[in-house]
């Protein structure tokens, strides 16, 4: 990854619905540039997707917590099989450390959370878990920053 990538990477960011052309322009190299940049990115893995971020608490679903979860042994693929069928998991982690997995939730209240948290942790595989509610969230997911460093390395 170079300093184009990056800056190309931050237009996008940026500005998700701009074209190819637009990109050249404001980067000031040819649009053929911008879209062997954009191919190798995506091969490689950097640029997953271009799709909408979508705010939970927008749809109805302000209340996020972390729930850490310790599994019987042999179970991981049927937990994750499981928890892949709760709409509310909005991600899920294997972790070290106490707990074997870390998954991030969210639900429509407080009381609505027991009910998502019934869910998740009611299935035979899971031994125990231990959630916490998030407060505030000050420094929301971000890539740019680690993108601007790589970019300059």
């Amino acid at each position: 990854m170079d300093a184009l990538d990056g800056r190309l990477i931050r237009l996008l960011a940026e500005e998700p619905r701009i074209g190819v052309l637009e990109c050249s322009r404001r980067l000031q190299v040819a649009r053929g540039t911008v879209q062997a940049r954009l191919d190798r990115l995506q091969a490689k893995g950097v640029i997953s997707g271009f799709g909408p971020e979508v705010d939970p608490a927008a749809i109805g679903y302000p209340v996020t917590a972390f729930a850490t979860l310790e599994i019987s042994q042999g179970q991981g693929a049927d937990v994750r099989t499981h928890l892949a069928n709760v709409p509310e998991v909005l991600e899920l982690h294997t972790i070290t450390g106490i707990g074997d997995m870390l998954v991030r939730i969210v639900a429509r209240s407080n009381a609505d959370l027991q009910r998502v948290i019934d869910r998740v942790v009611g299935f035979d595989g899971i031994v125990r878990s231990s959630t916490a509610i998030v407060l505030e969230n000050p420094v929301p997911y971000r890539i740019l920053p680690l993108v601007d460093q790589a970019a300059a390395e």
